[in-house]
């Protein structure tokens, strides 16, 4: 389970799903308590770290910029017991959005003066798959036919002082209709355009950290999408 706290990526692993091959430049092997902010570079390692502790490590994820920090692993002998206790600590929101294809292009939005895809949050009782569809064809004013599902992204942020975790399924989509296509003003859309991969890449340096996570698990599951 990877989570995106202040766009920091924070992984949640059992021993055996550890790479052999990822190295960090900080460990800490059952903290009893954690270093100071400034301490944290690079790629981080916390072993079977306790529930203060991983207390403290979201507190400091959600308040301090980490310019330093690229990453946070927590390796865990109980990760469902983890990954439930993290949870606990925000509000969950349920969305979903999806990845539209057209021949090799791939349609993005401009929201906030940054590039996304199209997604939103459930309407009540709504599965993932009616929400995907329903935003997208909402927020771009196309037509779209359902594909795979891609991944679930899970990232936090701030409304109404509340702490909420977002939680995002995402589909790969193909375009059936694009003759009307606009953005959705209203959800503060500001444009809608269809990027070759290299211009996608281009449009993802202004992005969120989660949207390069997911186009990269995107690519890698649509080889018939060009990539060189």
């Amino acid at each position: 389970m990877r989570i995106f706290i202040n766009d920091k990526p924070l992984d949640i692993l059992s021993t055996e799903e550890l790479a052999p091959e990822k190295t960090f430049e900080c460990i800490y092997d059952n903290p009893s308590d954690l270093p100071s902010y400034v301490e944290f570079h690079d790629d981080v390692l916390l072993i079977n770290p306790s529930k203060e502790i991983l207390q403290k490590l979201l507190y400091l994820l959600r308040t301090r910029k980490l310019k330093n920090l690229d990453s946070i692993t927590i390796l865990t002998e109980d990760k469902e017991k983890t990954k439930k206790y993290i949870k606990s600590r925000f509000s969950i929101v349920k969305a979903a959005g999806g990845v539209v294809i057209k021949g090799e292009r791939v349609l993005f939005i401009k929201r906030l003066g940054k590039w996304d895809l199209p997604k939103g949050k459930f309407d009540k009782g709504e599965t993932p798959e009616e929400c995907a569809v329903r935003e997208v064809e909402e927020e771009c004013m196309v037509k779209v036919k359902l594909g795979e599902p891609i991944i679930k992204t899970w990232h936090t942020y701030t409304h109404n002082r509340k702490s909420i975790l977002k939680k995002t399924y995402w589909f790969a989509m193909e375009i059936i209709d694009d003759s009307k296509m606009k953005p959705q003003a209203e959800e503060g859309i500001e444009d809608v355009k269809w990027l070759n991969h290299q211009e996608a890449k281009y449009a993802l340096v202004n992005s969120y950290p989660s949207m390069r996570y997911l186009y990269k698990k995107f690519i890698k599951m649509m080889p018939k999408v060009q990539t060189s």
